[in-house]
């Protein structure tokens, strides 16, 4: 058996769009019913969602039942130890949160990549686990290297700084804004849609898309959505399960109950 190939990283390279949902739920269940939706991609957060390794399994062998949606999952920091475990697991595109330099986004590189022959590669542990379907890919240490994409996420102004470096790093495949914390970073909390913001969001879409990488955001805003892609963002999740679930419940309450407050039609992002 041959390691699978990456379509979503091949996707990433090529510019094609990719449309994904945000998954919070910590459900295998809930998880299915997304991968029946139709999306390119699914996310299975590991940082801001009570996950752990047995659930975000769960969740990957729930999403592989249904051909066409590819599984990212988000670490919960770019830990050597942590990036193996979920590399482990099968998981072939991470998504890295607070990345602030080039140094950073090279050393989780390295975590990501298995050392080589030739003395290239990287320092993450080899193994016999899911990953490798307990050796059913027989070469998989040797053509796991060239599979796995990383994402990394550009959060705060140091980010930003070092947005250019960060995006030419060798090994990165995509750098990813996180509109919440970008804001609070620069001053602005809970108001991801201050002018100055987007500007800057604006801004990085266009730097990352020079240095040849694909940017990626998240936002439930359809039209904001929109606009990024119109901007050239590559990966965009335009929605998370629990805010569907809580703006769609909350609705139908205030639809029959005078004291329920309809839900923000667009809520809050990470």
């Amino acid at each position: 058996m041959k390691t699978p190939v990456n379509s979503f990283k091949q996707a990433l390279a090529a510019r094609q769009t990719q449309i994904g949902l945000w998954l919070g739920l910590a459900s295998a269940y809930s998880a299915e019913i997304c991968a029946c939706a139709g999306f390119d991609w699914l996310l299975v957060d590991g940082e801001h969602a009570p996950n752990d390794l047995a659930s975000i399994q769960a969740n990957l062998q729930a999403i592989a039942a249904y051909p066409g949606n590819h599984a990212i999952a988000r670490v919960p920091v770019g830990d050597t130890v942590i990036l193996k475990q979920y590399l482990d697991l099968g998981v072939q595109t991470l998504l890295v949160p607070m990345v602030d330099t080039a140094e950073q986004a090279a050393a989780i590189v390295r975590a990501m990549r298995y050392p080589q022959d030739d003395g290239q590669g990287g320092i993450r542990g080899m193994a016999g686990a899911r990953a490798s379907r307990w050796g059913h890919y027989a070469n998989y240490a040797k053509e796991a290297n060239d599979q796995v994409c990383l994402l990394v996420q550009a959060e705060s102004q140091e980010a930003l700084n070092n947005l250019d470096a960060i995006a030419h790093t060798p090994g990165v495949d995509g750098v990813f804004i996180g509109p919440a914390d970008l804001s609070a970073s620069m001053g602005y909390v809970g108001n991801s849609g201050h002018p100055v913001v987007q500007g800057a969001i604006e801004e990085a879409i266009a730097r990352i898309l020079k240095a040849g990488k694909a940017p990626g955001i998240l936002t439930p805003d359809e039209k904001l959505a929109q606009h990024y892609i119109d901007l050239g963002a590559v990966f965009v999740a335009v929605g998370l399960d629990t805010n569907l679930l809580m703006r769609h419940t909350t609705s139908l309450a205030a639809r029959f109950k005078r004291a329920v407050q309809p839900a923000d039609a667009t809520g809050k992002v990470y």
